[in-house]
């Protein structure tokens, strides 16, 4: 029994923070989990800035209204899930990750929470569980089965490596190459044609 296990960000939908960071003409939200491999200290940064110029939820929905999937992801994502089962594990959270799901044709989703102010302020958040990917993966290889993994950043290093096999997709020249062990594609079409082959 074979489960594809998908990052959001940067593989299937842009950035968000990189989005919204230029939506609100603050440069420094561009910083994400590719330059960044500490979630927790990433997050608790971001909030801080956010907080300093009066920013919250809504403001951060309404960029995100106008983000889009990646040009051939939802056709990439229908035939995988044609195929085989998939899961998207992000380590975004639930409040940004619906309007992009609706987009994608509501795949499932596993990712985090916001905790959020009656007056719209993001004043925390909630991980789903330390290391979440490698977590979800080791947790759905422990009831049957096989996982096959892809992502483009630090945090999705530790499910692709636990999987049967695990893809670096639209990563950056650093990971490539502090990783030369991992097969990293560009495009949709070598990513699907990887994972069909793993299928058989």
């Amino acid at each position: 029994m074979d489960i594809v296990c998908l990052d959001l960000e940067g593989v299937l939908v842009p950035e968000i923070w990189i989005a919204f960071a230029e939506a609100s003409g603050i440069p420094e939200l561009k910083r994400t989990t590719r330059d960044e491999p500490d979630y927790d200290k990433l997050m608790t940064w971001r909030l801080g800035i956010l907080k300093e110029h009066g920013l919250g939820l809504k403001e951060i929905q309404d960029t995100i209204a106008t983000i889009d999937p990646i040009p051939g992801a939802k056709e990439f994502l229908d035939e995988l899930r044609s195929i085989t089962q998939v899961i998207i594990i992000s380590d975004t959270f639930t409040q940004f990750a619906s309007p992009l799901m609706k987009k994608l044709g509501w795949p499932t989703i596993f990712c985090n929470s916001l905790e959020v102010a009656p007056d719209g302020e993001i004043t925390g958040f909630k991980m789903r569980c330390e290391k979440s990917k490698y977590t979800t993966v080791k947790a759905l290889q422990s009831i049957g089965y096989d996982t096959i993994a892809s992502g483009d950043s630090h945090n999705d290093l530790g499910m692709i490596e636990a999987s049967k096999a695990g893809f670096l997709f639209k990563s950056t020249d650093q990971i490539k190459a502090d990783h030369p062990e991992l097969p990293a594609y560009e495009t949709y079409d070598e990513l699907l044609a990887a994972i069909k082959k793993v299928l058989g």
